[in-house]
C-alpha cells in the first residue's frame, strides 16, 4: 500500500473500498503485457461491484494474456478531499498506479446523473477531461453502456464509444489498439481506423448541423466513418465468455451474490423502457450452459446466494427445468437462488415455495400505472386481474411482504389514474386480510413511485416529460390519498428526474453544460444529499441553453434526433408506430406471441429471436 494512502484511510468512510486486494481480483507482471486497461465504474465502490456487465467484461479482459485489467471507482467526496490533499491521483485497484498510466480509460454509462463523474475521475487521474486536450495514443477514453444510445452529451470527452454488448467489439478494439502501439500510429490514424469496427462510433469524426430553432438538421460523417453506427451484438451467448470467477468484496456491496444472465433482451415491449428496445433481439442461453456457469461460480467465489439475471426473468422458457436443476445443487449446500424480475401474469407458487426455502424474501411486481387505460398506453400487457391472482397465491404461501412498482408523469396520465395506484394498494393489502392464515404477523406492502423520463430509442422519446411543478404535484397528491393501513408510499425525488430528462435527450452542445457543473462542484448527482438543481440551471444558463427545451418540450414526429445515427437495432419507424398506437391505448401482443416487426432480428444475420 502507498504511504499517502496508508495515512489517509484512518480519516475516511469505509476505506475497504480503496484498498484492493480482493478474493478473486487479477494481479499482472505490467511490464509482461501489452495493453493497461482502467475499467472505470462513475459511482462508489458498492454500486459499480454490483454491476453484473462490468464483472463480465473484466473478467474477459484479463483472460488475454496481453492486457491487465484493473477497477476504478468513483471515490466519495469525504475520499476525495483526502487524495487532492495528500496530491494522490485516482488509481487502479489491484496496481495502485495512477490512472495516467493506463492505455485505455473505458467508463461504463449506466446514468445520465453520473456524468460530470466521469470528468471529475478523468481529472482525478491525472488526465485531461476534454478529448481535446488529449493528442496522444496513450490515455485513450472509450465508454460503452445503455446511454451510448445517446453519447451526444459526452462527446467533448470521449474519443470512442462502443454501442451494443461489449464482448466482442471490446476484443476488436484492443487488437487494434495492441496494433497501433506496435506500429506506432497517431491518435487519428488509429480513431480512423477503429470507426470501421462494427459497433464504434468515433464522434470526432462526425459534423452536426443544427436548424435555427435550435433541432438538428443532419449529421456528417467524415474520413469514410459510417454514416449510421449499428449497435453490437453477441449472437450466441452460449458461445461466449462468462467469467468462472468473481471479485469477492471485502465490505458490503449492494447485491453481493453471484450471478449468472439468462437471456438478453425482452419480450414485452413497454413503451417507456429503453432497456426493453435497445438489448434486442431476444437470445437466450440453454438450461445445461447457465447450470455449468452457476455451479462454476458458486465453486470458486464461495457466495452463498446466486441470481438468475434478465430483464423478465419470469419469461425464460425452461425456467422450472433450470430452477430445479439449480436447486439440486444448491439446497445441500445452503445456498439461496433468487429469482428477480419476475412479472405478475406468470407467477407461480410452487416454483417460488421451492426457490424460497434457503431464505424467503419478499415479492416485487411492477404495475407501473393506475389504470388499466394506462397500462395499455405503455403497453404493460398487464391486468389487475394478473397482480390480484399473484398477490392471493402469494399470501396463500405465506408471504406477507409486497413491493409495488408504479410511475407517475406517464404521457397521457390523468388524476384517475394517480387514484388508481392508491385503489391497487388498498386491494392488495384487503387481499391479504382474505387469503393469509396468520394475521397477527400483520402485511407491507411498499409501494414505489419514480418520475417518467423520456429516454431516446423508445416510443416515448418524442413525448414531453412533466416539469418539476406538475410533478411535485402529483406526488403532493399521492401522498394525501395514500391513505391505506399497512402500506408505506415512497417517491423519487423529482428534481433529478428532470434534470436525467434534459440530459437523456441532449444533445453535443451539452458538452458545456456538463463541464461548467462539474467546474461548479457538481458530482454524485444521482445522490440526494450532494444535488443541486441550482448548480445546473446555473449552468445551462450560463452556457445559453435551456433544459426545459431538451425535457418538456412534445417532439414532432418529422423531427431528426441527435442520436439518430445511432442504431439500437429497432427501427425508429418500428418506434413511430408504438408511439401512435399509445395514443389510442392500444397494446402490442408480446414477442412470444406475435414477432412486432420492430427490425431487431435482422442484426441476427439470418437467425431468428430465442426465448
Amino acid at each position: 500500500m502507498q504511504p499517502k494512502l496508508e495515512k489517509i484511510l484512518p480519516h475516511v468512510q469505509k476505506p475497504a473500498r480503496y484498498v484492493g486486494g480482493e478474493w478473486g481480483s487479477v494481479g499482472k507482471d505490467r511490464h509482461a503485457v501489452s495493453i493497461r486497461f482502467a475499467f472505470c465504474f462513475p459511482d462508489v465502490y458498492e454500486v459499480g461491484m454490483s454491476h453484473l456487465g462490468s464483472r463480465i467484461l473484466y473478467g474477459l479482459l484479463n483472460a488475454q494474456d496481453d492486457i491487465w485489467c484493473e477497477r476504478v471507482f468513483a471515490p466519495w467526496v469525504d475520499m476525495e478531499k483526502e487524495m487532492r490533499t495528500a496530491g494522490l491521483p485516482l488509481y487502479g485497484l489491484e496496481s495502485g498506479d495512477p490512472l495516467y498510466k493506463f492505455d485505455i480509460v473505458g467508463f461504463t454509462l449506466q446514468y445520465e446523473l453520473s456524468f460530470t463523474n466521469i470528468l471529475n475521475m478523468l481529472d482525478l487521474g491525472g488526465i485531461a477531461p476534454l478529448a481535446a486536450d488529449r493528442t496522444s495514443l496513450k490515455n485513450l477514453v472509450v465508454a460503452g453502456g445503455p446511454c451510448a444510445y445517446n453519447p451526444e452529451p459526452l462527446c467533448d470527452f470521449i474519443d470512442l464509444f462502443m454501442i451494443g454488448d461489449g464482448e466482442e467489439v471490446m476484443l476488436d478494439l484492443t487488437g487494434l489498439y495492441s496494433q497501433a502501439k506496435r506500429e506506432n500510429w497517431s491518435k487519428q490514424e488509429f480513431l480512423v481506423r477503429a470507426a470501421q469496427i462494427e459497433g464504434i462510433y468515433v464522434p470526432s469524426l462526425y459534423e452536426v448541423s443544427y436548424h435555427d430553432d435550435g433541432t438538428v438538421a443532419c449529421v456528417t460523417p467524415s474520413e469514410g466513418a459510417p454514416a449510421q453506427v449499428q449497435k453490437r451484438i453477441v449472437a450466441d451467448l452460449d458461445s461466449m465468455y462468462y467469467p468462472e470467477n468473481f471479485v469477492v468484496p471485502s465490505t458490503d456491496i449492494v447485491f453481493d451474490r453471484a450471478m449468472v444472465e439468462l437471456f438478453r433482451g425482452c419480450p414485452r415491449g413497454c413503451r417507456f423502457c429503453q432497456a426493453g428496445h435497445t438489448y434486442r433481439p431476444l437470445r437466450t442461453k440453454l438450461p445445461e450452459t447457465l447450470r455449468r456457469q452457476a455451479e462454476a461460480v458458486l465453486k470458486n467465489s464461495g457466495y452463498e446466494e446466486i441470481s438468475l439475471s434478465s430483464l423478465s426473468t419470469s419469461d425464460y422458457g425452461c425456467l422450472s427445468e433450470l430452477t430445479g436443476t439449480l436447486l439440486d445443487f444448491c439446497e445441500p449446500r445452503h445456498i439461496s437462488l433468487s429469482l428477480p424480475s419476475l412479472r405478475a401474469d406468470s407467477f407461480n407458487a410452487e416454483l417460488m415455495e421451492r426457490v424460497q426455502k434457503v431464505r424467503k424474501s419478499g415479492l416485487t411486481f411492477a404495475p407501473e400505472a393506475g389504470s388499466q387505460r394506462l397500462r395499455d398506453v405503455i403497453n404493460k400487457n398487464l391486468t389487475e386481474e394478473h397482480l390480484l391472482n399473484a398477490c392471493e397465491i402469494a399470501f396463500r404461501g405465506g408471504w406477507n411482504n409486497i413491493k409495488l412498482y408504479f410511475m407517475i408523469g406517464l404521457p397521457t396520465e390523468t388524476s384517475e389514474d394517480l387514484d388508481g395506484i392508491a385503489e391497487i394498494c388498498r386491494k392488495v393489502a384487503y387481499c391479504w386480510r382474505m387469503n393469509t392464515a396468520n394475521r397477527a404477523r400483520g402485511v407491507k406492502v411498499t409501494a414505489s413511485a419514480s418520475c417518467f423520463v423520456p429516454k431516446p430509442q423508445t416510443p416515448f422519446q418524442w413525448d414531453a416529460q412533466n416539469t418539476l411543478e406538475m410533478l411535485a404535484g402529483k406526488q403532493d397528491y399521492m401522498k394525501k390519498i395514500m391513505k391505506t393501513k399497512n402500506v408505506t408510499y415512497n417517491w423519487h425525488d423529482a428534481k433529478t428526474s428532470v434534470l436525467e430528462g434534459a440530459i437523456a435527450r441532449g444533445d453535443r452542445r451539452q458538452g458545456k453544460v456538463l463541464y461548467t457543473a462539474w467546474k461548479n462542484g457538481c458530482v454524485f448527482d444521482g445522490w440526494d444529499a450532494l444535488f443541486s438543481l441550482e448548480k445546473w440551471q446555473d449552468a445551462f444558463a450560463s452556457c445559453g441553453l435551456d433544459p426545459l427545451w431538451y425535457a418538456a418540450r412534445q417532439r414532432p414526429l418529422d423531427e431528426v434526433f441527435p442520436w439518430d445515427h445511432i442504431g439500437c437495432g429497432t427501427s425508429k419507424e418500428h418506434l413511430k408506430r408504438e408511439w401512435l398506437k399509445s395514443r389510442d391505448a392500444v397494446p402490442t401482443p408480446d414477442c412470444m406471441t406475435q414477432c412486432a416487426g420492430c427490425g431487431a432480428n435482422s442484426l441476427l444475420k439470418g437467425g431468428k429471436c430465442r426465448v
